[in-house]
């Protein structure tokens, strides 16, 4: 019997929303994990998986867990939260 599995290969991130909120560029960011710039934009783009090693230096870069800046799922939208929020309250 086959195994199904709903989990897509994709990865989502947030990276270009944290690089925004602090400043920084692509090239600051590599230079503070030790890639190439060109490979932050692979990320940020979704052309390139960042492994285990290179997802945890961009998470402490940051200060924040890896399921912060990384999700197999899309995050949503900034209006789903502020609308999940205001139910909240």
């Amino acid at each position: 019997m086959p195994i199904h599995n709903d989990m897509s290969d994709e990865l989502h991130n947030r990276l270009p929303m944290f690089r925004a909120e602090r400043g920084m560029s692509r090239r600051e960011l590599a230079e503070l994990v030790g890639v190439n710039p060109q490979t932050i934009g692979f990320l940020e783009r979704g052309e390139y998986g960042p492994s285990l090693i290179l997802a945890l230096k961009i998470a402490r870069v940051f200060d924040v867990p890896i399921e912060t800046l990384f999700a197999l799922d899309p995050f949503p939208s900034l209006g789903e939260q502020l609308a999940r929020a205001a139910r909240e309250s």
